[in-house]
């Protein structure tokens, strides 16, 4: 199948990765001094989580990180992309740092080194401490400025040997899903909470983004968004209204103001909403970027929903096309198309694909194996698409598959894997997948070629 990927419009340098987050894999969230986080609170919350699922175990990563290296090693990645758990390392969320925390942090990052692995940390990867979230959460200025000291904190800790940082991945998921439609935590249903949080959390992004790099000389500052391209149901012009407001929602909301353009006037009219800005924030949110991760699952076909809630589009299922078992449709041009977008559109000087793959309902043979023809269709489909946007120009630098292990989804609990690895939720063990191998071709492949063009 690698032979469908343009593997020479790669760089011979490109980094093959895997991605995860903290709270879907780590477990452990009661040892060494960690505290609660949102997520914690929001999964055990009856009702809230498909099967009644939480993180407490999780993957046991906190306990069996090393095997999970070795993992990485053989799908022959030379990258990995992982969240620090904020409750982890800043129980309190502000003030007492927990060495504890650190110290786990410090041997996983030692650990990759050893491996030949690459580090590409995200500093937030929605698990807010719970002691914030009391005191307000993301809705309050108070908790970016929190965020900025504890990046500060991480970044002084790691930075000796981390240079590849995000400040946040999907802030689009915590304020909009967290905030507005309450399906992830902290499980809010207020237009007025989400538009702050929005605010607040670019306003975390600008100033965590000054403290690693004061704290980190060299450092590497990017965020991470996950973007659809957006497509009208139909050619009414209600219809194509709803789809510029859905863009506006999904896309130029979280684009602009990092890349110096403000918020969205159009948006700022749709939402009705005082934004909480005091002087100097845009110049703070607008950071210059030294690169930009997209994360790219499906693209959003909306009609026109007047009466719906912000941004009154409401999403269709257009019938005959392929999907997920998310139930997500498939369209790989839609990678190449975002990743064009951000090089032409914003002028991305470095960009990384840093979330990408697909759930199917897996199934274990008899023999043990885990064979997934579908997600690898989907990889190679995407991984094409890559490679098809770097030969027209964009400076794309690095691919991430979501996701190394079959983890905790979020509001879908254990029963959507999305894994190149399988998990036994009943014993822990770890099962390359088929597409784990293809991955591994791959990345072989592009080694190779790399090597015969040196």
């Amino acid at each position: 199948m690698s032979d469908r990927i343009d593997l020479a419009a790669l760089p011979h340098d490109f980094l093959w990765g895997t991605a995860t987050s903290a709270y879907q894999i780590e477990g452990a969230v009661a040892e060494d001094g960690r505290s609660p986080s949102i997520w914690d609170t929001f999964a055990h919350t009856p009702g809230r989580i498909a099967g009644d699922d939480h993180g407490d175990v999780a993957c046991d990563h906190y306990h069996r990180w090393r095997e999970d290296i070795g993992l990485m090693r053989q799908l022959g990645t030379n990258a990995y992309r992982l969240s620090i758990a904020w409750p982890r390392v800043v129980p309190g969320g502000d003030g007492r740092v927990n060495e504890k925390g650190l110290a786990f942090y410090d041997e996983l990052v030692d650990g990759l080194l050893a491996a030949g692995i690459t580090s590409s940390v995200t500093l937030y990867h929605w698990d807010l401490p719970q002691a914030l979230q009391d005191r307000g959460g993301w809705p309050e200025r108070e908790t970016a400025e929190h965020f900025a000291a504890y990046a500060a904190v991480v970044a002084e800790r790691l930075g000796d040997r981390v240079t590849h940082w995000a400040t946040l991945n999907e802030p689009l998921c915590s304020a909009w899903i967290g905030h507005l439609e309450g399906k992830m935590a902290p499980g809010l249903t207020d237009l007025t909470a989400a538009v702050r949080a929005s605010y607040h959390l670019l306003l975390g992004h600008g100033l965590a983004t000054q403290a690693i790099r004061s704290a980190a000389p060299g450092a590497e500052v990017g965020i991470v968004n996950n973007l659809s391209t957006v497509h009208a149901a139909t050619d009414r012009p209600e219809d194509e209204a709803a789809a510029r407001r859905m863009d506006g929602h999904t896309n130029r909301w979280w684009l602009d103001p990092i890349h110096g353009r403000g918020f969205p006037t159009d948006m700022r009219e749709v939402y009705g909403v005082e934004l909480p800005e005091r002087a100097r924030d845009l110049t703070t949110i607008a950071a210059p970027l030294d690169w930009l991760g997209l994360n790219y699952y499906f693209p959003a076909t909306v009609t026109d929903d007047p009466t719906g809630p912000a941004p009154r589009a409401r999403q269709i299922r257009r019938a005959g096309v392929p999907r997920t078992g998310m139930d997500w449709e498939i369209d790989a041009t839609g990678i190449e198309t975002l990743l064009l977008r951000l090089t032409h559109d914003y002028g991305a000087r470095r960009l990384y694909v840093t979330e990408n793959g697909s759930a199917y309902p897996d199934v274990v043979r008899p023999d043990g194996t885990v064979e997934d023809p579908e997600r690898q269709e989907y990889l190679v489909q995407h991984l094409a698409a890559c490679a098809s946007a770097a030969r027209k120009g964009a400076p794309l630098a690095g691919y991430f598959a979501w996701s190394l292990l079959d983890n905790f989804e979020w509001a879908y609990g254990y029963e959507k894997r999305f894994g190149l690895v399988h998990v036994d939720y009943r014993t822990l063990a770890r099962t390359i997948k088929g597409s784990g191998r293809r991955y591994a071709d791959v990345i072989r492949a592009h080694g190779a070629r790399a090597e015969r063009a040196a």
